[in-house]
């Protein structure tokens, strides 16, 4: 999504829905970036916080250029009512900009197993279902779909606070190398049987949205989500720092044949 924050002329407004402490960070500081949740938690994210239901914003018609859902549709208990109010708040030239899990994959039965549901109360299971929801509620045009890759950075013991849960052994209570050498070995599967256990969702683009371009990025940070393209890392084979958040990563060496980059 960041190259859609960074596109936007100076002055447009961006909302961040569910955001909980924020989910993306920019330095563009001549934009207004608005993030609404239920509560306001402690964060350093940039912008302004707002105590908000999904299903009830408190904006006007046509506020925003930019709307941001980065996994937030499927906690919404009113989900079209919750659309319908993005598609309000949404200018006509505005994007629309939607990342949701995939609930047939691995990585999210595995994370609504360890959170006992995870907070989702909407299941997922196409890119077609996710699409045609929006659009029709909307109105806004899908743009572009791309697969997402996991990174586990929910069982990351750097991300966790308080004691670990007993499940958590199964994991090397969420020790990052022993995750960096997981998400390779799932990856290496998904290769040789063309399986899918180390994808978990979609990001969609809806409205005015540029469409995305390129392969989808397979290498995603164990810690903080970000993806990378292997020659943005500028290596082919062996460990490389998160450029984002410095943790250490394994990288997995992808061929002009990959579907994924």
């Amino acid at each position: 999504m960041l190259d859609l924050i960074a596109a936007l002329p100076p002055g447009s407004r961006v909302l961040d829905i569910g955001a909980a402490t924020g989910s993306f960070q920019t330095s563009r500081r001549d934009l207004t970036v608005v993030r609404a949740d239920l509560e306001i938690r402690k964060t350093r994210a940039h912008g302004s916080f707002v105590a908000a239901d999904a299903a009830r914003l408190p904006f006007a018609n046509e506020s925003f250029d930019l709307v941001v859902s980065n996994h937030s549709l499927e906690h919404f208990p009113r989900l079209e009512v919750a659309l319908d109010e993005i598609g309000r708040t949404i200018k006509r030239d505005g994007a629309f900009y939607v990342a949701v899990p995939d609930a047939t994959t691995f990585t999210d039965r595995l994370y609504r197993w360890m959170g006992r549901g995870g907070g989702h109360v909407n299941a997922f299971v196409s890119p077609e279902q996710v699409s045609n929801l929006v659009t029709r509620i909307t109105g806004l045009p899908l743009r572009s779909t791309r697969p997402l890759w996991s990174s586990l950075s929910f069982l990351s013991a750097h991300n966790r606070s308080g004691r670990p849960q007993i499940k958590s052994v199964l994991f090397a209570f969420g020790h990052e190398g022993f995750l960096a050498r997981f998400n390779w070995m799932l990856r290496w599967i998904d290769r040789r049987c063309r399986s899918r256990l180390s994808e978990y969702g979609w990001e969609f683009r809806f409205g005015k949205a540029a469409p995305i371009e390129g392969k989808p990025w397979i290498n995603v940070c164990i810690r903080c989500g970000s993806g990378f393209a292997a020659a943005f890392v500028q290596m082919r084979t062996g460990w490389y720092r998160c450029p984002q958040c410095g943790a250490r990563n394994l990288l997995f060496p992808v061929t002009p044949a990959d579907r994924y980059e």
